[in-house]
């Protein structure tokens, strides 16, 4: 049988998982200021490295909250799962669509530098009076 606990154990835990929760905030923080930073731009790798702990980070914290404070933890798989599966199809939805809008980016700079494109004066360009056109009928 589950162990319950008193009033002030619970206090105890929840002020526990608060400072967990705002420790982990700070060192996501201070990550962030991290690869900000003026040193950091010519230092590829510790960009990476920040920016793999950071989502490493959050996703600690989603699953603190998730299992601690939503009490997924002590429920049945299915219920944990009903709650879980919906999140990871949102993230996948959302990697989906930024690599969507990056693949529009490019194709929109690839059309606006075709665009920009001249032609040195002096070349003829398109059709001339020795070219012939043949109607297609068909």
């Amino acid at each position: 049988m589950a162990q319950h606990l008193t009033y002030e154990e619970s206090v105890r835990g929840v002020w526990k998982g608060l400072g967990l929760l705002a420790a982990v905030t700070v060192i996501e923080v201070v990550l962030s200021l991290l690869k900000a930073a003026e040193f950091a731009e010519n230092i590829r790798i510790l960009i990476y490295v920040a920016s793999l702990l950071i989502i490493a980070l959050s996703l600690y914290k989603a699953y603190f909250i998730i299992y601690e404070f939503m009490h997924m933890g002590y429920e049945v798989k299915g219920l944990a799962m009903s709650v879980l599966l919906p999140t990871f199809l949102l993230l996948w939805a959302l990697i989906a669509f930024f690599n969507e809008g990056d693949a529009w980016r490019k194709e929109r700079e690839k059309i606006q530098y075709k665009n920009e494109l001249t032609v040195p004066s002096g070349e003829d360009v398109g059709m001339n009076e020795e070219t012939v056109v043949i109607p297609f009928l068909g």
